[in-house]
């Protein structure tokens, strides 16, 4: 056997054990948090528990086959604007998952001796976080190539 079989090998070997430390430490967060159920909790749609847990599995196994190769797709941007909006909808609700799970806002608000002012703070977050979307959309990504 030639060294660069035995090195493609142990390549092999690396990714593989890293994959899986890192889709067992994504599932140990939405499961031993418990992100997921409180979402829907939060959003009063438990007959869709299901539906949640296998787009989560879904969007995982699409998105590492997506960075893994080297497929391209060419979609009116219309449907890109739709897909990215998504995105920002899974990611703002796994956040607000995590930090209502964890009590991260209450916590420092009380710290900050600035209980009143909770609306204030949440909507600066939000706010922040659509300019933030919208200065990185418009100066850094070239959606018309």
């Amino acid at each position: 056997m030639s060294d660069t079989i035995r090195v493609l090998i142990v390549e092999i070997f690396i990714g593989f054990g890293t994959g899986i430390m890192v889709g067992s430490g994504f599932v140990a967060f939405l499961t031993v948090l418990g992100i997921i159920p409180r979402l829907v909790q939060l959003s009063k749609s438990e007959n869709y528990l299901h539906s949640y847990q296998a787009s989560v599995i879904v969007g995982a196994l699409f998105g590492t086959f997506l960075s893994f190769t080297n497929v391209t797709f060419s979609i009116p941007v219309i449907l890109l604007v739709f897909w990215g909006l998504l995105h920002g909808i899974f990611v703002g609700m796994l956040a607000a998952g995590l930090t209502e799970v964890l009590n991260v806002f209450p916590i420092l608000m009380k710290r900050l001796g600035i209980d009143k002012e909770l609306l204030w703070l949440l909507m600066a977050v939000v706010i922040g976080k659509i300019a933030g979307s919208i200065f990185h959309w418009t100066v850094f990504v070239d959606i018309m190539r």
